[in-house]
């Protein structure tokens, strides 16, 4: 395989005009800056320094021929269409372009049978590039590999959420998975530079719209250059806008979040490790991403009632009731003012002194559940509604609490042939302290019993 992707460009298939990313069409003016902007070479990209740069993973692996299927996992924007494309043209491989969104079975089958027809007929396979292949379902996504087995299909496939996730075993077992980074302000500033390098003229921003703007793209290269598209055309002749005037121009590009994909589980894995971590501040900033986002304010709250058994417990039991509030709060008054009672929840949250053994304490005690079975209960702990339940020892010998003694009769409640657990136990911190207190003090009493016994 090693002749299959060369930089030697006599070997190269004569057949650009067909290509993505060729120069067909390219003197028209009229195409988005974005594709305009659409960099030539590897050497060209910019913000996947990792893969693309000089000792980069596609680099090297281009270098010592061809690199096999692959995986492109990243943010919008980040460049997996463009690289697929500079693959395509560095390669003597066949070149076709699907995207999941508009493709089914029967395109796929079509496809499969012209490239196993040109693998017989020359013994060249073909690259086959997949956008959004993670929108295929498990059926259509098995259905690659034999043709990636036999040689047929060397897949590039481009995806937005987690593979470990969206795609098969199978798949992922066979195709090497490449992390693309969301851009950073200094490779976004970069391709602002290049753009008024090639168009001849500066972008009409003064310093902070600039930044602005860059800020706005969120991380999106495709995003950055349409944006610093419409400001040029909403521009008057030497006019230099400010960032407010860019604000009120570009009204708000959406913060990139699905609420069924990967940006939707980040966020609230930040928030509530935040929580957990006594980081106020950091709480109210990965709450009001969600809140800016469009996040169901009932599901923050749900997640905050969670925060408060998981990772505050007895430590201090008004977290419970707090966040509780917070939600029945929030169903009461709507958004945008019950987003308070959320906030002040999640505040309060961050601030309790924090404890996990209530969680841990649940976990122990259904470990044991199942490892024990149906054990039955000391007969003393039994009701007695008939005589015959009577006559076998139920409720025998048992010994009312309030009748005894600082009301604690130091019994065994435990089945008879299981030993006693000890299942919970507090943290020394908040009202878990007073609680450990508390069983340390039964604890040394149902000692005493044990040995009167």
């Amino acid at each position: 395989m090693a002749d299959l992707f060369s930089t030697d460009e006599r070997q190269k298939p004569k057949r650009e005009d067909n290509l993505p990313g060729s120069e067909t069409g390219s003197t028209r003016q009229d195409r988005p800056l974005a594709d305009r902007m659409r960099p030539q070479s590897l050497a060209e990209v910019s913000g996947q320094e990792h893969l693309t740069g000089e000792n980069g993973v596609l680099t090297r692996l281009l270098a010592g021929g061809a690199p096999g299927s692959m995986i492109f996992w990243g943010p919008p924007g980040s460049g997996k269409t463009t690289i697929a494309r500079l693959l395509a043209k560095n390669t003597v491989l066949e070149f076709a372009q699907i995207s999941a969104v508009f493709s089914g079975v029967a395109e796929l089958k079509k496809l499969f049978e012209r490239a196993k027809a040109q693998y017989t007929a020359t013994g060249r396979g073909t690259l086959l590039f997949v956008d959004e292949i993670h929108r295929f379902n498990r059926t259509q996504q098995d259905s690659f590999l034999p043709v990636m087995e036999d040689g047929t299909i060397i897949l590039i496939g481009a995806t937005t959420e987690n593979p470990s996730f969206a795609l098969n075993t199978a798949l992922l077992s066979r195709a090497r998975v490449l992390n693309f980074h969301r851009h950073d302000e200094t490779s976004l500033e970069l391709l602002l530079a290049r753009a008024e390098e090639r168009q001849g003229k500066k972008l009409p921003l003064d310093k902070e719209a600039r930044a602005v703007l860059i800020r706005l793209a969120d991380g999106d290269a495709r995003a950055v250059l349409s944006l610093a598209e419409e400001v040029e055309r909403a521009a008057r002749p030497g006019e230099i806008l400010t960032a407010e005037q860019i604000q009120v121009i570009l009204q708000r590009r959406a913060p990139v979040y699905d609420k069924n994909q990967d940006g939707h589980y980040n966020l609230i894995s930040a928030l509530h490790k935040s929580v957990r971590g006594s980081d106020a501040d950091a709480a109210l900033y990965y709450l009001a991403r969600m809140f800016d986002a469009g996040e169901d304010p009932l599901y923050i709250g749900r997640r905050l009632v969670r925060m408060a058994v998981e990772d505050i417990g007895l430590a201090d039991p008004q977290a419970l009731i707090i966040a509780n509030a917070a939600k029945d709060a929030y169903y009461y008054l709507g958004s945008p003012e019950g987003e308070l009672a959320l906030t002040e929840a999640c505040l309060y949250l961050a601030c309790a002194p924090k404890s996990n053994a209530v969680y841990l304490a649940h976990k122990n005690a259904m470990r044991s559940a199942r490892d024990n079975g149906s054990l039955l209960p000391p007969k003393h702990v039994l009701n007695a509604p008939t005589q015959f339940m009577k006559n076998q020892g139920y409720g025998k010998n048992y010994r009312y609490d309030h009748d005894e003694p600082e009301a604690f009769s130091g019994q065994n409640y435990f089945p008879e042939s299981m030993e006693r657990q000890n299942y919970y136990q507090p943290a020394p911190r908040g009202f878990e302290k007073e609680i450990a207190k508390r069983l340390e003090w039964w604890d040394s009493r149902r000692r005493k019993q044990t040995k009167a016994d």
